[in-house]
């Protein structure tokens, strides 16, 4: 185990969570930073907004959240993204994401160039890639990564936004994949793999991708890890539900940050579980700690 501390890139969409109770700054890279920079790491977001109030307020909202916001490049004719967010009884979110926003113009840049060759880890998912300019440039910066950065796809089916070409394209060049429980029969079925069982799935992913960890989240039933030395079986944390907001990307980040330090599969496992439940018992995806917290969470993943 090492105790560096690791340049870990969110990359992808930036964006406003129109709440029923108001609006917070969210989408997955700013859910992974906020949590791998609790975690002690260097949380890093790569983004775009636009040249209005809400883009203007997205910067000031990372830096109140205590993240760097020199990488979220300014977009004069397309506005700050928005996804409207309506929770059922059980806190599950129903997202209406709008389209031609910021993040689907990312561009690369000598600045994203310089930050994709000091990165540690980089966490790129599948919705920031529904444009062919994002695509482009995700692509890019992936590519542009030391050999040895760890690279992490997150796949987030949401409306149609994903395809085959796009699950195959970033699974050929990940190390770590991620998905839930309700998405791996659908991307088994888009790349055309048989689908048996979650761990033989999982298995038949690792094998054709040549990837090194496979976690398929299972909501409030845990979750399960596969690599090449065999799984792992984690029940989960029983815990009062607030919203599953950022739960995932909290997971993420902190199966990263035990990546990172040549964790176990149960220790990660087990982190990671810790984490992501502790954010679903919280309203929104990036909630403060308080000292308990901070002391129970957070040092059990130092």
């Amino acid at each position: 185990m090492t105790a560096k501390n690791h340049v870990v890139v969110g990359l992808g969409e930036v964006l406003w969570d129109l709440l029923p109770g108001g609006k917070q700054l969210g989408g997955a890279p700013t859910n992974f930073a906020y949590i791998t920079k609790l975690l002690g790491d260097n949380g890093v977001v790569a983004s775009r907004v636009g040249a209005d109030d809400l883009g203007r307020e997205a910067r000031q909202a990372l830096e109140k959240l205590g993240l760097p916001a020199a990488n979220l490049q300014l977009d004069l004719a397309h506005p700050t993204g928005t996804v409207k967010v309506q929770l059922d009884a059980a806190g599950q979110p129903k997202f209406e994401i709008s389209e031609n926003v910021a993040w689907d113009f990312l561009a690369w840049t000598a600045e994203w160039n310089a930050l994709a060759s000091e990165a540690d880890a980089i966490c790129f998912g599948s919705l920031a890639q529904r444009s062919p300019v994002s695509h482009k440039t995700i692509r890019e910066f992936v590519k542009a990564a030391r050999p040895s950065a760890t690279r992490i796809f997150d796949v987030n089916l949401r409306q149609a936004f994903f395809c085959a070409e796009v699950l195959v394209e970033s699974l050929k060049r990940a190390d770590i994949m991620k998905l839930n429980d309700d998405e791996l029969p659908r991307v088994m079925a888009l790349l055309g793999i048989a689908h048996r069982n979650e761990e033989s799935s999982a298995e038949s992913l690792l094998r054709t991708f040549s990837l090194k960890l496979v976690s398929v989240t299972r909501g409030a039933n845990g979750s399960l890890l596969v690599n090449n030395s065999g799984s792992h079986h984690h029940p989960g944390y029983p815990i009062k539900v607030a919203d599953t907001i950022g739960a995932g990307d909290a997971f993420t980040a902190a199966l990263v940050h035990q990546y990172l330090r040549g964790a176990s599969l149960a220790a990660m496992n087990d982190a990671a579980n810790r984490v992501g439940s502790w954010v679903a018992s919280q309203i929104g995806g990036t909630p403060t700690p308080n000292a308990t917290q901070l002391r129970d969470v957070f040092a059990a993943n130092g």
